[in-house]
Formats: structure tokens, C-alpha cells, sequence
């Protein structure tokens, strides 16, 4: 039998009248993930569309509009890049191949800097170094009576760093997990040859973790080049922008075709970048590594460098991750922020209205507002986390059980394509589709289902890597032997898979449910009054001059974080013990 015979065999029989659930999985991603692509496709190849292509590409405004935002933006990402293959790199070596001392409390913070949102550490950036150039508060560094000059304060260089500060840790972790393959044998083999150790670095350890380093250089740019929380706040006030913050101000300020137009061309450089890590990784020579022998990691003698090497590393820790949460703490209570530590006050946490602080406005524990804002933004985290685990178990259900038919594989690439979509851009393609009625459906802009069904899809890739992970250490003979007693594929789901599954769906829905509370990207676009959110919030207050009110905020936004991780680990715990008796 041909494998032409044997694929339409295969789905022939994914199409019969009980297999249902592939087929209502597919029209529930396109309507997430394709429908919305789509719809800004349309919008721009309308006359007015067309019109915005022209203005954006070849016009006198381009220059401001696209060259200028672009060149931005890949110095951002080309930046952010290498300098979180420095950082990441030079971490996972020490952690993995030395013996540095305090190996895991190192590995710890080094992952740490990544649960911070990007925009806190821009907020702790600014508080610590704004100067006198736009007026407002001055940052404390200028209140110590140092001039801080305007390249320090604002514009690329700044942004930069807090990016660098923000993404290294990815580029640790998948650093780490390469270096973690190079067994014990090879490195020994080496010197016992009489390979010096430039020789074994270069010949052996840099070659075997190649991939690695593509891919954390890849992830890492894409992430410089979408994100939009730190070049808004460090970028737009001297009108440095980047394709984020310019696709941003084209939708506020109502051409939403312009923003359309640069909403695809975001997506294009995005997916090109990970297309091309994903060809330069996949296309290169393989190197075994991890084969069916016991292994071990060889650790290289740092002898007198052990302490000074541990020092740097924890101070690299310290500044990324520990100074800018104090700093905001201080920031919260301080009057004014050129002078964090004097003159403590209440006030901006639970101060009543009228009276002569940040100009009458009341703590933000006796805000209205924030209360609203408070209980949306957990309202969507928990309802993102459920909706997204959800499909992406069904998903990965599918995939996994159809794999190899024409519906499991489409299925399969339209669950990631959101991956190569930034934020902002999926965003603006929601309001291009959702923003107007359709048909006898009204407009679902400014509601809180807008939110729900936006987040869903951009998290979904998660969910979906997630529970494919969970399902491949599910036996697939327990879900045969339940089909074979009559059980339909619901109820195979509800009490057979989702229990067995259920420590990797905590697992997932805690990271969904961290990534949606501190996001500003997705939301920034979306929010409206009706639909107040905690990250918007703070980023509002930042625009109007208060950023007590705003690093108050994000505190609040890290104690959330925190107790969801603290939370989910309460409850692994838990299920493994109901599930051990």
C-alpha cells in the first residue's frame, strides 16, 4: 500500500461522525488565529489600505513612519541579542561547567530577572536616572546632585539595557539546557589528548551547543524586536520610536490602516527572524550528545577565580532583579523621586482624595479605579488560564492521537503561529476583525471577551507545547482500553486524561496566568474604560506624570506573580499526594 493509500485511509477515517472534536478544534483556531491575519490583509489591499502602503513605503513621511522605526528596531533586537548571549551565556557556563560555588542559588536568580515585566524594570530605569530634559520629577541619581546626561536617561541606549536586563535570563535557560548535554566523556577525551581548554571550547563545547545559542539569539531578538513596554516608556518621550510604539500611535490616533500596514510588516520581520533560526538549526550538522549510557557533566577547576566569579555573578543577579524592586518599593512611599529615602508616606497606597499630595488623587487601595482594575485583570487571568490549557490539551490531543493526517497537521502549524506574531500586532488584528460588527454579531471592542479571546490566542502555543508535553507521558493504552469499554472522547478527556495530566496543566495555566496579569504589549491596544487593566494602568499614570502611583502598581502586579507561583507549587504538591493514594 502506497503512503498516498495509507494518508487517505487515514483521513478518511478522522473525518467519520464520532471524531467531531478535530473538527470543531479547527474552526475554533482559525477563528482565533487565521480569521484575524486575514481580516488586516483585507484591510490593507482597500483603497485606503493601498493608499497606506504608499505612504508607509515610499513617501517624504516614510522616512519617519517605517526607515526610521525600523532601523530602531533591529539595533534593538541586534543589541538585546548579544548582549543576552553574553550575559545568559557567560551564567549557564559558570552554573553548569565550573565549580563555582552556590551553583543553584545562582541558577535561581538567574531565571528571575525574566518573571519581572519588562516595563517594571523600565519604571526602576527611570525613577533611578530621568533628568531635567522633559520636566516632572526628577530621577534620584539627578537628586544626589549628578548630572545625568540624555543619552543615559532616554532613547536607545537605556531601552536597551533594560531589555538586555529583562531577556537574558531566556537566553540562560536555553544556554543552560545545551551545556547540560555535553557529557563527561567528550571533554575527557579531549584532555587526555592534550587539548587545552581554548581547544575544548572552541572544538567541542561551542560546536555542541550551536543550536542553543541560535535559538536564545533568535527568541532574544524577537523579543527586542516586539516588545513595546520599554521603548514606550524610554523611547516615546524623545520621540525615538520602533515599529511597536509607532504601530501603537498610528491606532490611538485613528489611521488604523497605517497601523494595519505596520502590523504586517512587524509580523514579517518577526516570523523571518525565527523562520531563519529555525532553517540555520534544522539545516546545520547534528551532533549526538544524549544517547542511552549513563551521563555526567565534567566541571572545569576555576581554582582562585571560584569567589571573584561568584561575586559578579550575584551582583549581575543583585542589579537585574533585586535593585529595580526595591528601587520601586522606595519609589511607592517617596514624595518625590530624586529623593527615594526621605519623607516616607502612606499616602500613594491608602491617602484619601482631596487631599495636598500627587495633586488630590487617592491611594490606589481607595481608587475605585484600581479596585475595578484589580478584579478584571485577575478575572482574565484566570479566565485565559482555563480557556487556553483547555484548548491547548484538546489540541495537543489531537495532534498527538491524528498524528500524521492532513487535520493534525494543520491543526499543528496554526497552533504556533502565534508565535511569530509580536503582542501589539495581534492586537491590532483583533481590532481590524472585531472592532466593527459582523453581521447580526455587535463589535466586541472595549468588552471583556475581546480580552479573553485575544489572550487565548496569543498564549496558545504555550498551552499547546505544554500539553503535548504532558500528554507524551500518558500511556496511550489506558485512553484504548476506555475507548474499548464504550467511553465517547469527552468523557475519555474528563476522567481519564485531564487527571493524569492535571500537575502539567497547573504547570502551564500558572505561566499563562503570569504572562497575562504583568502584559502590556496585548493589552495596550485593547484597553478600554469599560475593560480597566493593572499593567495599563500603571502605564497610564507614568504618562501623566504620577510614577509613585505607577511603581505601586507594579508591586502589586509582583505580589500577584509571586503568590500564583507559590500557589500553583501548593497545589502540585497536593494533586501528587491524591494521586499517590
Amino acid at each position: 500500500m502506497t503512503s498516498l493509500q495509507m494518508l487517505s485511509r487515514a483521513n478518511r477515517k478522522l473525518f467519520r461522525a464520532d471524531n467531531g472534536l478535530p473538527l470543531i478544534l479547527l474552526v475554533l483556531v482559525a477563528i482565533l488565529v487565521l480569521a484575524p491575519l486575514l481580516r488586516v490583509v483585507f484591510a490593507t489591499l482597500t483603497p485606503q489600505g493601498l493608499e497606506a502602503w504608499q505612504t508607509i513605503i515610499a513617501s517624504p513621511l516614510s522616512l519617519n513612519l517605517w526607515w526610521r522605526p525600523l532601523l530602531n528596531t533591529m539595533a534593538l533586537g541586534a543589541g538585546v541579542a548579544t548582549g543576552c548571549l553574553l550575559l545568559g551565556g557567560f551564567l549557564a557556563w559558570l552554573v553548569i561547567l565550573t565549580d563555582v560555588p552556590y551553583r543553584r542559588f545562582l541558577g535561581i536568580m538567574s531565571i528571575l530577572p525574566f518573571m519581572i515585566p519588562s516595563f517594571a524594570a523600565a519604571l526602576a530605569w527611570g525613577t533611578l536616572f530621568q533628568n531635567s530634559r522633559l520636566g516632572g520629577q526628577l530621577g534620584f541619581i539627578q537628586g544626589l546632585g549628578w548630572n545625568v546626561p540624555d543619552w543615559l536617561a532616554w532613547g536607545l541606549i537605556p531601552t536597551l539595557i533594560v531589555l538586555i536586563a529583562h531577556y537574558y535570563s531566556l537566553a540562560y535557560t536555553i544556554i543552560a539546557a545545551g551545556l547540560s548535554s555535553v557529557g563527561a566523556d567528550l571533554i575527557e577525551s579531549a584532555q587526555m589528548t592534550g587539548a587545552r581548554r581554548p581547544r575544548i571550547f572552541f572544538g567541542i563545547i561551542l560546536p555542541v551547543v550551536t543550536p542553543a545559542l541560535v535559538s536564545a539569539a533568535m527568541l532574544t531578538f524577537a523579543g527586542g524586536v516586539s516588545n513595546f513596554a520599554a521603548p514606550a516608556l524610554l523611547g516615546i518621550p524623545v520621540r525615538m520610536h520602533t515599529l511597536s510604539t509607532r504601530l501603537y500611535g498610528m491606532v490611538q490616533t485613528g489611521e488604523n490602516e497605517r497601523g494595519f500596514v505596520i502590523a504586517l510588516l512587524l509580523i514579517v520581520v518577526s516570523a523571518a527572524l525565527l523562520w531563519a533560526s529555525d532553517r540555520m538549526v534544522s539545516g546545520r550538522r547534528a551532533f549526538t550528545t544524549v544517547t542511552g549510557k549513563g551521563s555526567r557533566t565534567k566541571r572545569f577547576a576555576l581554582g582562585a577565580w571560584r569567589w571573584p566569579l561568584f561575586v559578579i555573578a550575584t551582583l549581575i543577579g543583585v542589579i537585574t532583579t533585586i535593585v529595580p524592586v526595591l528601587v520601586l518599593f522606595a519609589s511607592s512611599f517617596a514624595p518625590q523621586t530624586s529623593a527615594l529615602f526621605s519623607n516616607w508616606t502612606l499616602h500613594y497606597w491608602i491617602g484619601e482624595a482631596g487631599s495636598s499630595f500627587a495633586q488630590g488623587q487617592a491611594g490606589i487601595f481607595r481608587n475605585p479605579m484600581f479596585m475595578e482594575a484589580l478584579g478584571t485583570t485577575l478575572k482574565l487571568g484566570l479566565t485565559v488560564a482555563i480557556t487556553t490549557m483547555a484548548l491547548g490539551l484538546g489540541l495537543a490531543h489531537v495532534i498527538v492521537k491524528y498524528k500524521g493526517t492532513l487535520l493534525a497537521n494543520v491543526l499543528s502549524q496554526l497552533a504556533f503561529v502565534p508565535l511569530f506574531i509580536p503582542s501589539i500586532a495581534l492586537a491590532a488584528a483583533y481590532i481590524a476583525l472585531y472592532g466593527a460588527p459582523i453581521g447580526p454579531f455587535p463589535a466586541l471592542y472595549g468588552t471583556f471577551l475581546l480580552l479573553v479571546l485575544a489572550a487565548t490566542a496569543n498564549l496558545m502555543p504555550y498551552a499547546v507545547q505544554s500539553g503535548r508535553s504532558v500528554l507524551s507521558q500518558v500511556s496511550a493504552d489506558i485512553e484504548e482500553s476506555a475507548r474499548l469499554t464504550g467511553a465517547n472522547t469527552l468523557t475519555r478527556m474528563i476522567h481519564i486524561i485531564f487527571p493524569l495530566a492535571i500537575r502539567g496543566l497547573l504547570a502551564g495555566g500558572i505561566l499563562v496566568f503570569i504572562k497575562i496579569v504583568r502584559d502590556l504589549s496585548l493589552v495596550v491596544l485593547l484597553f478600554t474604560a469599560t475593560t480597566p487593566v493593572l499593567s495599563m494602568m500603571a502605564y497610564t499614570y507614568t504618562g501623566l506624570g504620577f510614577p509613585q502611583f505607577a511603581n505601586a502598581i507594579t508591586l502589586v502586579i509582583l505580589v500577584i506573580c509571586l503568590l500564583a507561583s507559590l500557589a500553583v507549587h501548593i497545589l502540585q504538591n497536593y494533586v501528587q499526594k491524591w494521586k499517590s493514594n
